[in-house]
């Protein structure tokens, strides 16, 4: 009988042709695990770059409906919209989140009459429509827990009526998600799906997500009494079980790659549909190391992707959507 050692094995046997390496691929990436997370702005034909994302627009609603279409061509299930809110509608108290003929209600109703099988992701928080910045109503410096859900209950609600499928709550406040369950069920909306923002990390990574809402120059401090310390793991398995208990749906982890190993303890540890957020700092890290020469694009992102699914994710959130859909598709 041979030995297990070499030469009898010779690990690279399984690498030595293209048909090998793709018959004994243990991670698969799919169209079907790709979110688009997209930015709304008003106006019509309207096509504004993102500066801090190369290759990023925010977009007028009807062109909106344009790339809804271009998504579902290319057969990724779901989008998740975003809006660039006029200054002059912002707030203290970010209740133009409540106004069923804001940027998000109008873009949902567009897309969904339009193309009423393709899956619509809206996000809850009120940062992109408060004048301080934050997820949540600010009161001396202090974020408001209790009074901060009960605007985002309605922001909710007022989404899931413009034809929203899945409700993403982001804002990171104790029991939102219970609230916002016992408020669709009692409204009738008991299909409406909820991904909670569960482990959402106080991140150095979001700054050109900000830019692209809009919110980046108005914050005032920062966001760390509410969403989590990156030093901590245990509290993430602690902050997913109670949004499970509350009623999610599905979860996820915000951000993606420094964060990889969060997303291996939560699908062992609860087995629900788990989600990775390639957030505005990795999607833009990739893009501004590409256009330097430094990596190559297409290798970087799809081994960035192929990461999120060898942690355990089932579907990532990523502004490469399209990009990768055209060449799984080719």
């Amino acid at each position: 009988m041979s030995k297990a050692q070499f030469p009898s094995i010779r690990m690279r046997r399984i690498r030595q042709t293209d048909w090998v390496r793709r018959m004994v691929a243990e991670t698969r990436l799919s169209v079907d695990d790709l979110i688009w997370p997209i930015f709304i702005r008003d106006g019509e034909n309207e096509r504004e770059p993102v500066t801090a994302m190369p290759g990023v627009d925010r977009l007028s609603i009807d062109l909106a409906v344009e790339a809804a279409k271009k998504a579902v061509d290319l057969g990724i299930p779901c989008m998740a919209l975003f809006p660039n809110t006029h200054p002059d509608k912002k707030t203290a108290d970010g209740n133009e989140a409540c106004n069923p003929e804001n940027l998000v209600c109008r873009a949902t109703q567009a897309i969904k009459s339009a193309l009423p099988d393709i899956g619509i992701l809206c996000d809850v928080a009120l940062d992109p429509y408060t004048d301080h910045g934050h997820d949540g109503l600010l009161e001396d410096n202090t974020i408001l827990n209790d009074e901060t859900v009960e605007i985002l209950t309605q922001q909710a609600l007022n989404q899931v009526e413009a034809g929203c499928d899945i409700i993403a709550p982001s804002d990171m406040m104790d029991g939102r998600i219970g609230v916002i369950r016992d408020a669709l069920e009692f409204a009738g909306h008991t299909d409406t799906l909820i991904m909670a923002y569960a482990a959402k990390y106080a991140s150095a990574f979001y700054g050109p997500f900000r830019d692209a809402v809009g919110s980046g120059d108005r914050l005032k401090g920062d966001k760390k009494t509410y969403q989590m310390n990156p030093a901590n793991s245990d509290e993430a398995i602690r902050e997913i079980a109670l949004d499970i208990a509350e009623g999610a749906d599905m979860v996820m982890v915000k951000p993606g790659m420094p964060y990889l190993d969060i997303v291996r303890r939560v699908k062992d540890n609860f087995h629900i549909p788990t989600f990775a957020y390639q957030v505005s700092g990795e999607y833009s890290m990739i893009s501004n190391a590409a256009e330097q020469g430094l990596i190559d694009r297409q290798s970087a992102i799809f081994e960035s992707l192929l990461g999120f699914k060898r942690a355990g994710a089932d579907g990532i959130l990523t502004y490469f959507a399209i990009e990768v859909a055209e060449i799984l598709n080719s």
